[in-house]
């Protein structure tokens, strides 16, 4: 050795290497170069402080050696030592107490006073992951801790580290050939047990005191290892290979450490055509060998795969964010693979620079490498499952495949998918928090579950322009969530653009006071915890701004209030005064009308009545509306009243909203023109029917027939507007009125508004199942309006003979008082010749004409009664009780007399409900 500087710190350290060996400068080279690659190596330590773990293991340590009381008495003075706080780091002298029982004085191990110093604070594995023991592995299998870093290893790299005096045990969950292997001395299962970490440590030192002897290369002595199951990735060919011992298990180890890389090596290549990894049939190599390369092997093809995915994906844009995050955990996992293949090799290295053969005991063999490869290998089967599960996913299908990866019982594979699921997710969260905080949606490669169609007018914003992917909600947020996403930004989108507020937002500020984990592990943890509560507070945050601007800027509530009172009837004195204003012009043809002078008639109506005290702003959306007219239409059936609405209250009136009231509001002004013709018609007759009695006595029994049916059509029509009015007008707004007041959100909202127009429809007879129904109504309606043709021609013709007789009355008397003749024999026959005409002529049609107009009302109402009475809603059928009060119809027609109960039973059997 070249001399060094003795001030230098490799003179200090070549110093201190001579002191503790008590070896000469020139004997200690070995030590000195060991020590200088401890020095210069990037290991960190890695031991979890679990103290519960590390007392379970000192009194299994006590129990083998059959020391039962000691192991009692050690878990009382441990449970008191943890009741008094005196002792803050009982962990490290638990873990101190713990390593010197491993001390020098052990049997069958000699260690000197420098080599034990060489052997201290080294780790125990070369990975920065903190991991936490798994039982039923041969020693501390060590995970990732679900509290740990996400951002550091997931634990690919870490072998299995055993208890230097406990036997090795068998796996569980090994395959039967991974069991310990008969033939090996109690040296050799001592070195089997150390994990990689230990081991590099005390190399020196085991390897000096064992006396295992070491074996040459044609005197190999190899245990037979158990057949096991036969992989893939290697061909097994007994019989036809070559087994002889050529090759040494050195040279194996160093092809091996080639395969796990995907790389050719020597004697072990990769075949194209079988996908595997071959021998080289030519080359000696026992069965027992070939077994477990077979196994190892495995690793090099799953390596492949893995490689393979990411190299051809990762720049793949058409993937997208989270498929190329998902890339980059798999390679982030490779890294940590090659860690531990750098760790490895090293050791082999290590081993040929010492001389240090395999079969001493020592060093690393195949068997030793089937075992430490094991969790590994589990971990590149998981990454190669997901592979294969995610090819042609993306976005939230792809986070979908990768959840569902998490039920699983290992936990160390479920740390790696949970780190995985991690990465792959982030993407996700950003996507949604941009949305569910700004309402901003950056999704270029429509991945997210939420898409957005930039076609859409701001008028349709909220009904049409954003809509769920279902097939990229991801498996850990429930379409009651996703729902909620949606509407968040929603919500945040439409004040912005629609109601033109451009106020900030403190719905961020407000989540993030309420959050109580990070946002990176939201997916990965309680879905149903953090997660909801962060939807839900951002949820009610930006639903309750946009509610209190609809409610104070726009004021919804003033203009539902004045659909209420204009297109559903509900401003009584202005409907009435209307009508009484329109009636003149509304007689006439529909073609004959002209829209600015009904203009000019509906705002004279809103002058002279209550409704001049609404606000100017309600009052000038208030407009006249004519329909489309049909031939033989007259102004009745084409007038109608519309409301003008803009902004985002006609969010919630939209255009097929309006239509809706536009029916709503045909059927209550042609039954309001019911009402008032009937009132006309009464009217008629209080003033009228008497003196027409006085002069034409005939009318008598005509009048009477007059009035009898137009009481019969007055109650008719006052029971189905009370009926119209109070039980589907008032109870419907009644309730629609509390769920505005109580909803939580724009869509419920929506949803209530939508439910009340719904209600009126069906109750109103509107429906597809009540048409018969409205058809026949309609009927009844057209046949009042006929009765009041003929009464009205019956009048006109009635006062004509009126004014005949009083006039020739009239000139009788002028003839008495003229001392005349009051009428020649000529005039009076003439007069009753035209009374006679007038009698037979007239009277008798006009009697056939109101008798035929009777009879049929009378038809069409029972028939009316029968619809209602097997009618499916409850409130209709009890309208035909009420609507024949007194059981008239009844009487003539024996299936009215059947009871709710039995119409009701058999409608229900009808309809199927009923088994």
């Amino acid at each position: 050795m070249s001399k060094v500087d003795m001030k230098s710190p490799a003179g200090l350290l070549h110093s201190l290497v001579c002191r503790i060996t008590e070896k000469k400068e020139d004997d200690v080279s070995p030590q000195f170069q060991y020590a200088l690659r401890v020095l210069g190596s990037h290991f960190t330590p890695s031991v979890e402080s679990d103290e519960f773990q590390l007392a379970e293991r000192i009194k299994r340590k006590l129990v083998k050696q059959r020391r039962e009381g000691d192991a009692a008495r050690f878990a009382e003075l441990h449970r008191k030592l943890q009741s008094n706080n005196v002792v803050k780091n009982r962990w490290a002298i638990l873990y101190l107490l713990y390593n010197l029982s491993h001390g020098p004085d052990r049997p069958g191990i000699k260690i000197t006073a420098g080599e034990a110093l060489f052997g201290q604070g080294l780790p125990t594995d070369a990975t920065s992951t903190p991991f936490q023991h798994v039982p039923g592995m041969p020693g501390p299998l060590r995970t990732p801790m679900p509290g740990g870093d996400t951002t550091g290893s997931s634990g690919i790299s870490s072998i299995h580290t055993a208890d230097r005096s406990d036997p090795t045990p068998t796996p569980q969950s090994f395959p039967a050939s991974y069991g310990p292997t008969p033939g090996i001395t109690p040296a050799q299962s001592l070195s089997q047990r150390q994990a990689l970490g230990n081991r590099l440590a005390l190399s020196l030192s085991s390897r000096q005191q064992l006396s295992q002897p070491h074996l040459g290369n044609g005197d190999m002595s190899v245990a037979t290892v158990p057949s096991g199951r036969a992989t893939a990735s290697l061909s097994l060919r007994p019989g036809a290979d070559n087994t002889s011992f050529e090759l040494s298990e050195a040279a194996l180890l160093r092809d091996v450490l080639f395969v796990f890389q995907g790389i050719n090596g020597k004697i072990i290549k990769m075949s194209s055509t079988a996908d595997r990894f071959l021998i080289d049939p030519k080359v000696g190599v026992p069965q027992s060998w070939r077994d477990l390369l077979g196994k190892l092997s495995e690793l090099g093809w799953l390596h492949n795969k893995i490689r393979k995915f990411v190299d051809s994906k990762i720049s793949d844009r058409a993937l997208g964010l989270v498929g190329q995050s998902f890339c980059a955990a798999l390679q982030h996992e490779l890294t940590e693979y090659y860690r531990l293949v750098a760790v490895l090799d090293a050791q082999v290295q290590q081993d040929q620079d010492l001389g240090v053969s395999v079969g001493s005991g020592g060093g690393l063999t195949l068997r030793r490498l089937v075992v430490w490869s094991y969790e590994p290998l589990q971990r590149l089967k998981t990454l190669a499952c997901l592979v294969d599960s995610c090819k042609g996913k993306k976005g939230g299908a792809l986070a979908s495949v990768v959840h569902s990866y998490m039920q699983t019982g290992d936990p160390s594979l479920r740390s790696l998918v949970k780190h995985t699921l991690n990465v792959v997710s982030q993407p996700i969260w950003e996507i949604m928090e941009q949305w569910i905080y700004e309402g901003d949606l950056e999704d270029n490669y429509q991945e997210y579950f939420v898409a957005s169609d930039p076609t859409v007018k701001e008028d349709r914003l909220w009904h049409d322009k954003y809509s769920l992917r279902k097939s990229m909600i991801p498996a850990f947020i429930t379409r009651e969530q996703a729902d909620k996403i949606l509407l968040i930004g929603k919500t945040i989108n439409f004040i912005r653009q629609v109601c033109q507020d451009r106020s900030p937002l403190k719905t961020k500020a407000v989540v993030k006071s309420g959050e109580a984990e990070e946002e990176g592990d939201l997916f990965t943890r309680d879905v149903d915890g953090s997660l909801q509560q962060v939807i839900d507070t951002a949820y009610r945050e930006t639903s309750r701004i946009l509610l209190d601007i609809l409610h104070t800027k726009y004021k919804f509530m003033d203009h539902l209030k004045a659909m209420r009172r204009y297109l559903l009837l509900g401003q009584g004195d202005f409907i009435r005064h209307l009508m009484d204003l329109l009636e003149p012009d509304l007689n006439k043809p529909a073609s004959t009308l002209y829209l600015h002078n009904l203009t000019g008639i509906l705002e004279t109506a809103i002058r002279a009545t209550n409704a001049q005290f609404d606000d100017p702003d309600i009052l000038k959306r208030i407009d006249v509306r004519l329909l489309e007219v049909s031939p033989g239409d007259c102004g009745w059936d084409v007038f109608s009243l519309d409301y003008h609405v803009d902004g985002p209250i006609s969010t919630v009136f939209t255009p097929e909203t309006k239509i809706q009231y536009l029916r709503v509001f045909n059927f209550l002004w042609r039954a309001k023109r019911m009402e008032y013709t009937l009132t006309e018609i009464w009217k008629d007759q209080m003033t009228i029917h008497k003196l027409l009695l006085k002069t034409v006595p005939e009318l008598a029994s005509l009048l009477h027939r007059c009035h009898t049916l137009s009481s019969e059509m007055v109650h008719f029509i006052n029971q189905m507007q009370y009926y119209i009015t109070f039980e589907v007008l008032e109870c419907s707004w009644d309730e629609l009125w509390k769920k505005v007041k109580e909803s939580p959100d724009l869509d419920h909202v929506i949803a209530s508004h939508q439910v009340f127009l719904d209600a009126i429809i069906q109750h109103c007879l509107l429906d597809d199942e009540s048409r018969e129904l409205l058809t026949q109504l309609r009927t009844i309606f057209d046949l009042i309006i006929k009765f009041q043709s003929a009464e009205n021609t019956m009048y006109k013709k009635a006062e004509e003979e009126m004014n005949l007789r009083l006039r020739f009355l009239r000139r009788i008397q002028e003839n008495t008082e003229k001392g005349k003749w009051g009428v020649t024999e000529l005039d009076e026959e003439e007069e009753n010749t035209r009374m006679e005409e007038f009698r037979d002529k007239f009277l008798s049609k006009t009697t056939s004409q109101l008798r035929v107009i009777s009879q049929s009302y009378q038809d069409m109402v029972q028939n009316f009664l029968l619809m209602l009475n097997e009618h499916s809603d409850p409130s209709l059928r009890f309208l035909s009780f009420r609507l024949d009060f007194n059981g008239h119809y009844h009487q003539r027609e024996p299936k009215l007399n059947r009871s709710l109960s039995v119409s009701y039973a058999r409608t229900r059997q009808r309809s199927g409900k009923d088994p």
